[in-house]
């Protein structure tokens, strides 16, 4: 069995070591057995609504969604949480409140989410997570319902001992390829452009998530309204290749 993360101090804040990095790589990983995949969070709709064309289109619209849709506002909900959730899984008198308030913070993130099917999707994946880590030896420290996806993102990031700051730009890293593998099999896009699109965000990626790691979330706004709206459409589609 695994070791359970120590719950005596807040995460660290160096820079991951070799070590943690290549947990870090596992955490990002296609193999992670949690679905990701099978989801194109409006993307397929977009699509097939002539809303993304090409390279270009897709480019606009992953940077858009970094800069102001909900993913910011769970990016930076990551430092929080991976705090609470060290206390909740600790001895002391305030592990039930921690426990509360990770359960709160989680309830919120999910309200962000307009579509029931993104909802549906984030408790999905989180609860895909939660029982990885709990088969590896790190059952979450929170009671009833499993955690949705960036609770449990937190948790892993936790276990793993990966710094708030690293884990923060690997959740970014981590949308941007699975849209992108999205966009490959739906624009269609060749490997090759997707590859070279992945390189021209990473300096983005990289200077939004030293932003979010300083940020409370409950100052930012989603304004990506627009992938809710494709969500929400993408149960009407005549084809589809991916999960609603």
């Amino acid at each position: 069995m695994a070791e359970s993360p120590p719950m005596d101090a807040d995460p660290p804040m160096a820079a991951a070591s070799g070590e943690a990095r290549l947990r870090l790589f596992q955490l990002v990983s296609p193999a992670l057995p949690v679905g990701a995949f099978s989801y194109s969070e409006g993307l397929e709709w977009l699509v097939q609504h002539g809303r993304l064309p090409d390279g270009a289109a897709v480019r606009a619209w992953l940077e858009a969604e970094c800069r102001a849709g909900v993913l910011p506002i769970e990016a930076a909900s990551l430092p929080e949480l991976m705090r609470l959730l060290r206390r909740a899984g600790g001895d002391g008198p305030g592990a039930r409140e921690a426990a509360l308030a990770v359960r709160e913070r989680d309830t919120w993130l999910l309200a962000q989410r307009e579509a029931p099917e993104l909802r549906a999707q984030q408790r999905q994946m989180g609860g895909s997570l939660g029982q990885l880590l709990a088969d590896l030896g790190w059952p979450p420290p929170v009671e009833a319902a499993p955690l949705a996806w960036t609770a449990a993102w937190a948790w892993a990031g936790l276990c793993l001992e990966i710094p708030p700051a690293e884990l923060v730009e690997a959740y970014l890293y981590a949308w941007t390829a699975s849209q992108l593998s999205a966009a490959v099999r739906l624009v269609p896009l060749g490997p090759t452009e997707a590859q070279r699109l992945q390189l021209a965000l990473a300096p983005g990626l990289a200077h939004r998530a030293r932003e979010l790691v300083a940020s409370d979330p409950r100052t930012l706004w989603n304004a990506g309204v627009g992938a809710g709206l494709a969500q929400l459409g993408h149960g009407e589609l005549y084809s589809r290749l991916f999960r609603s």
